[in-house]
């Protein structure tokens, strides 16, 4: 049977797509749309019929991409931050340049270049994780095995230059053992490595906001968001015809779905302006809603995120320092609290008993990748409440390192016995005796005073 539609996949190694690149593909499009994933990939929706031209096209830009598959993820790196988000200090775009000019073929493991001085760009989805170390062009390695989620780091620090030759023979490796690996590995040949000294935990999360017009040192910078997470293959055109007419070199993509555009010369600012406005393209979205993480291409997924944004949005959530994951598919994604769609165990199943388990990561810490069950086989409609219950825990599990003056000078007298009720020390739910929590199924309960009557 053929296939009606088709997925191709462009890869952009890095994030980065050169302005005349980036113009080839939206050409190669047609009247279609791009989409960007989750690893800075640039995806088409090609018709049967139009599949045959849109790859020449693509061949003559010189781009690799790949029709329906994704053997060889593409290269995700924090080279979209550099300059406009801050940093570990040595980091700098012609270092992103130079590895990524090192890897001869795609890897077919997923890489990750970051600097840990950034929130821009996730440090550990991939299989390789190449986290800037203190030490100029050096970077600690976190491995994370296909299919599993723990992490083990490499035993040394490897060099910048390195690193496209190290991740093609761990390609060829297929055993659990690290260190044997890494033993093989060093004495197969010359290597210049230094000894892991220092292993700072990974830093909190904390996602900057990446849209709308920025001031930097180079000029301005300009973030796209698109809440179907598809840009008009004419608007990308026209976008990259001006970028060519206005000397704004390159393109990025980010893990978030967006598009990020620096160089920007002030005194061009209203020529971009006026073609999003053309296109009536908006960029002032609520931090809410730019917090948001669903798998690729999953239209189910999209319309849930778009669900709870709009109950997040009516009630006025705040969501600063976490981000949310949505999964249907059960592909891996990155976020400090995930939704998670249970497996659909009978084919006749509706869709009003589809049910959903919450998770948030350890310490609310998505780098760290370990999760902690809050609720389980939740019904779509009760999603958001427990999601608000959950925002409500994170913001007040620091209580108590904030100062008692910051919440008034005079300390509240202590409640007699009579007046204390048993609280959910995780999602803050008031519990009787004996019982587990209702809302996070906990059992860690602890007295506190007897909230006061509204009014």
């Amino acid at each position: 049977m053929i296939r009606k539609q088709h997925i191709v996949k462009v890869n952009a190694p890095g994030g980065v797509l050169p302005a005349g690149v980036l113009l080839a593909i939206a050409e190669a499009a047609g009247a279609g749309s791009l989409s960007v994933g989750s690893r800075q990939q640039v995806y088409l929706d090609v018709r049967h019929d139009k599949l045959e031209e849109v790859s020449a096209g693509l061949a003559a830009a010189g781009v690799f991409f790949e029709v329906d598959a994704d053997e060889f993820p593409n290269i995700v790196s924090a080279y979209v931050a550099d300059d406009i988000l801050p940093d570990s200090g040595w980091t700098r775009q012609s270092v992103y340049k130079d590895i990524l000019d090192g890897f001869d073929t795609p890897p077919r493991l997923k890489v990750n270049l970051v600097d840990p001085g950034q929130n821009l760009v996730p440090f550990t989805t991939g299989h390789l994780n190449f986290v800037a170390s203190p030490m100029g062009n050096y970077w600690r390695l976190l491995v994370r095995r296909p299919g599993s989620a723990a992490l083990s780091e490499w035993p040394s620090l490897v060099y910048s230059g390195h690193i496209g030759r190290l991740c093609r023979l761990l390609e060829g490796f297929h055993t659990d053992d690290l260190d044997d690996a890494y033993r093989r590995i060093m004495a197969s040949e010359q290597w210049t490595a230094q000894e892991v000294t220092d292993r700072p935990a990974l830093p909190e999360f904390a996602l900057p906001y990446y849209e709308g017009f920025s001031r930097y040192a180079q000029g301005l910078w300009l973030g796209i968001y698109r809440r179907d997470e598809r840009y008009p293959a004419s608007f990308i055109r026209e976008a990259c015809q001006l970028a060519l007419r206005t000397r704004v070199a390159q393109f990025f993509t980010t893990p978030w779905k967006s598009i990020v555009i620096k160089g920007i010369v002030p005194g061009d600012r209203k020529g971009w302006d006026w073609l999003l406005g053309k296109y009536l393209i908006n960029v002032r979205h609520a931090l809410n809603e730019l917090c948001w993480q669903t798998e690729d291409l999953c239209e189910e997924g999209l319309q849930l995120r778009n669900y709870l944004v709009r109950q997040f949005d009516r009630e006025d959530v705040r969501t600063w320092g976490l981000c949310f994951g949505v999964q249907v598919r059960g592909e891996r994604v990155f976020g400090s609290v995930l939704v998670r769609k249970q497996p659909n165990t009978s084919a006749n199943q509706r869709k009003a008993l589809d049910r959903y388990d919450i998770l948030y990561a350890r310490d609310f810490n998505p780098h760290a990748g370990e999760y902690v069950l809050f609720r389980k086989a939740v019904e779509k409609e009760h999603l958001a409440p427990y999601l608000m219950s959950l925002c409500k825990y994170y913001y007040e599990r620091g209580a108590d390192d904030v100062p008692h003056h910051a919440f008034g000078e005079r300390a509240a007298a202590p409640a007699a016995p009579g007046e204390q009720v048993l609280q959910c020390r995780r999602c803050l739910t008031i519990g009787e005796p004996g019982e587990w929590c209702p809302v996070c199924d906990s059992d860690d309960f602890a007295l506190v005073p007897k909230p006061l009557p509204a009014g």
